[in-house]
């Protein structure tokens, strides 16, 4: 990979450092001596695959990568010429957080980050994080878990709290892994160059047109009646979610978590190739849909949109999940926030309904305007058992209520909730 290192801004002359910590700058010289480097982080442009990006860089062995004032200039200069060159960032991370030698004045390097970040957000510029082992303190509070992307290295520790201040008791919460498996991380990669190619491409190469919906995978035969439309959705054999993101891309790469502590296995996001330009997607695989599903579908469109990117969302799913649970995890909060990335969004967004759509859970994810559906699915005010089990109705005239529900594929474009039915190719 070919690299290029940006000039270091002029560094401050205090004998050492801004609180004269007795031995610091002895200590820093040992550290270049013992790196070859003049700092914690390295701060260049370089190429991976094939696109060019800024990378900065951790130096472990300088101080243990500490950040403080110097660090602070270069990972300042660095997003400031992001920005110029308009490349994406990527951050190889490996810290133990805030430089204790400078006091507040290294703490408060975080702000300075933090408003880059920010500011490079706002340039529509992607931002990708590497945890690699160990990523913990600031640096994880804010380009680790701040960026669009968050990669990281198998077993590295990833924590606000070192090892050394955090309190005894469970240490494998401090893992990546942990933090996957809690919504904070994307993916855990095991080749990283590969995976950074494919990010890479992904996230600069957006689709600049409205994306056409999937062609039906499933039955072209549209149903009789509505209580054959709920038993065709509902056929363990019909395609799923997962089957028509693969028909529909060359190849994608999964998001993964809500960034609040959740993960819904039954939720797909992230971003997908197809004929040479970028589409993100937020898909409901079949389950009832957990506030965290929302919350992630909601994070997907809105990096979708700050970033350019068109959304195809797929709907299937009996609906939101309901139960204890989930009301306090949040669930109506998290469903007005996918109402409302969906419909703040400047990107189009394209839906189809591939399945059981049920009731609000499901109508979260519908782009108005922009929907479609395939002949085995239908879409539903409530599930026609719920809609008896409201009107006071017995079991035996639940399919009697499934066609009173006008539920079918046809009946959605007649009522101007569906714009078409999409067939097989």
């Amino acid at each position: 990979m070919a690299f290029t290192e940006f000039d270091a801004p002029p560094a401050e002359s205090d004998v050492d450092g801004p609180i004269s910590w007795p031995g610091y700058d002895e200590a820093r010289a040992r550290a270049q001596e013992r790196t070859g480097e003049p700092e914690s982080v390295v701060c260049g442009v370089g190429k991976i695959g094939d696109v060019e990006a800024t990378l900065i860089v951790f130096e472990f062995g300088f101080l243990g990568g500490s950040v403080g004032r110097r660090t602070g200039d270069r990972i300042e200069a660095a997003f400031a010429r992001a920005r110029e060159l308009g490349t994406p960032v990527v951050s190889f991370i490996a810290t133990g957080g805030s430089r204790m030698q400078e006091g507040m004045a290294a703490l408060s390097q975080l702000q300075r980050i933090a408003r880059q970040a920010a500011l490079t957000r706002a340039a529509g510029i992607p931002q990708i994080s590497v945890l690699r082992d160990p990523t913990t303190g600031g640096g994880w509070a804010t380009l680790g878990a701040g960026s669009d992307v968050v990669l990281a290295l198998p077993g590295a520790q990833v924590g606000f709290a070192g090892s050394r201040v955090r309190p005894p008791g469970d240490d494998s919460a401090y893992t990546a892994e942990s933090q996957l498996a809690s919504g904070h991380v994307d993916q855990i990669v095991e080749d990283l160059p590969g995976a950074l190619a494919r990010w890479l491409t992904l996230l600069t190469n957006p689709c600049r047109t409205i994306p056409v919906p999937p062609a039906a995978l499933g039955s072209a035969r549209v149903p009789e009646t509505g209580w054959d439309a709920v038993q065709a959705a509902r056929a363990a054999s019909r395609p799923h979610a997962d089957a028509y993101l693969d028909a529909y891309f060359d190849w994608c790469e999964d998001v993964s978590g809500d960034r609040c502590g959740g993960v819904d296995p039954g939720v797909r996001c992230g971003f997908g190739f197809r004929d040479g330009v970028t589409i993100a997607y937020a898909a409901q695989c079949g389950t009832p849909t957990l506030p965290s599903g929302f919350r992630t579908a909601a994070r997907l469109i809105r990096l979708a949109d700050r970033l350019g990117f068109p959304v195809l969302t797929l709907i299937d799913t009996p609906g939101a999940a309901n139960d204890g649970a989930a009301e306090r995890a949040g669930a109506g909060a998290a469903i007005a926030e996918v109402f409302a990335a969906v419909a703040s969004a400047s990107v189009p967004v394209t839906t189809l309904v591939v399945g059981e759509g049920g009731s609000g859970g499901a109508l979260a994810f519908a782009a108005p305007g922009r929907t479609w559906v395939t002949p085995d699915s239908f879409f539903a005010v409530t599930s026609p058992e719920a809609a008896a089990a409201i009107l006071k109705r017995p079991a035996s005239e639940i399919p009697a209520t499934a066609n009173q529900l006008h539920l079918r594929p046809q009946d959605l474009v007649q009522l101007g909730v569906a714009q078409g039915i999409v067939q097989p190719r």
